[in-house]
């Protein structure tokens, strides 16, 4: 007779499930955006091959193909490193395998997926701090979702639980530091409130992911939307010439209507899924420091940034607190993968993550 699973793991099971759900909607999500891409980029040669167009309308599209530019690459060098992640983790375990393979599948379209999942911004910087490395391990994140829910192994060890930058890395990072200590911990009465709490954080996560898939769903409706409208201007746009002094006013009004068209089309790109960004991130941090004028030096910045969004909206008391102080400090695996020592972890470093909580979430106190 199998044994009856814990709240917490069914909570966990939980928020696995529709883990997986997101991240089969961010590769739907990928095919649609690499659609509505390929509609953007023919429009975009059309308008390219027509003589003396005004120049603000010139400079208009010219700036939209640089954002869209710049969101190609991003998804180009997401997908080349998620490859280069996958050789590199080849042989390195079941973990380590684990993600390989899942890397390994990673095509242009799911690159796409993710790219607009966390959003690029004009200037080719991704939002929410998602740049260079952290947007290729918000990708390897997604990637191995599945599998590092289920193993609560990280990808491989190491610098993995800082190197997960992500909704879904951080949901990720919380099974595996209940996986890699709660088991060990001792006293029945600490043991339960521990899992009470991490079952609140795999019941608040499931419903975050439940409402990103909302989110996803309509993203998605909107791009096949947009991109319906852009293939009849492309139609409409070929039967205008390639001249502009030689259209009709009407033409003429019509062709800057799709330019606006482009614009909006291009923010469905570019713009992130809402409910997968970071709950809190070097923003939040820099408000909190500056109304506070306490110091938070670099090594502490990455740890209170990764528990805050491990934390955020989940009520504590001081017991909570501490108790949650020695879980953390007593976890050799999360200490190793924040780069810090036993007796550095201090307990004014969950203080620190209490108030920078409260700063944002003012109405909770975390």
């Amino acid at each position: 007779m199998s044994k009856k699973k814990s709240k917490l793991k069914l909570a966990q099971k939980q928020v696995e499930l529709v883990i997986q759900k997101t991240n089969g909607k961010i590769g739907e999500l990928g095919i649609h955006t690499s659609q509505l891409y390929d509609e953007l980029k023919t429009l975009q040669k059309l308008f390219e091959d027509i003589r003396n167009a005004p120049i603000d309308t010139k400079l208009e599209y010219e700036q939209l193909k640089s954002i869209r530019l710049n969101w190609k690459q991003q998804a180009e060098k997401i997908e080349s490193d998620s490859k280069t992640a996958a050789a590199k983790n080849a042989g390195k375990g079941a973990a380590g395998a684990g993600v390989g393979i899942a890397v390994a599948t990673l095509g242009p379209t799911a690159a796409m997926g993710v790219a607009t999942t966390f959003g690029v911004a004009s200037t080719g910087t991704a939002i929410s701090t998602l740049s260079g490395t952290a947007a290729t391990n918000a990708a390897l994140a997604w990637l191995g979702g599945g599998t590092l829910a289920a193993k609560g192994g990280g990808m491989v060890a190491g610098k993995a639980l800082l190197g997960l930058a992500g909704p879904v890395g951080w949901a990720i990072s919380g099974v595996a530091l209940v996986g890699s200590g709660f088991l060990l911990w001792k006293g029945k009465n600490d043991k339960n409130r521990l899992e009470d709490i991490f079952t609140l954080i795999s019941k608040r996560d499931a419903k975050s992911y439940e409402l990103a898939i909302v989110e996803l769903n309509e993203r998605i409706k909107r791009i096949i939307d947009e991109s319906q409208k852009l293939r009849y201007s492309i139609e409409r746009t070929r039967e205008f010439g390639l001249d502009y002094n030689r259209m009709t006013e009407a033409q003429q009004h019509e062709l800057g209507s799709y330019v606006n068209l482009m614009n909006s089309s291009t923010q469905l790109l570019v713009n992130p899924i809402t409910g997968l960004q970071l709950r809190y991130d070097m923003n939040d941090l820099k408000k909190y420091i500056a109304s506070s004028e306490i110091k938070v030096d670099d090594k502490k910045t990455k740890i209170v940034i990764f528990l805050s969004n491990l934390l955020y909206k989940i009520n504590l008391d001081e017991k909570d607190k501490k108790l949650l102080w020695k879980f953390f400090k007593g976890n050799k695996k999360f200490l190793s993968s924040i780069e810090i020592s036993k007796k550095d972890f201090e307990f004014s470093i969950i203080e620190t993550i209490s108030d920078a909580l409260e700063h944002k979430y003012s109405s909770v106190s975390i």
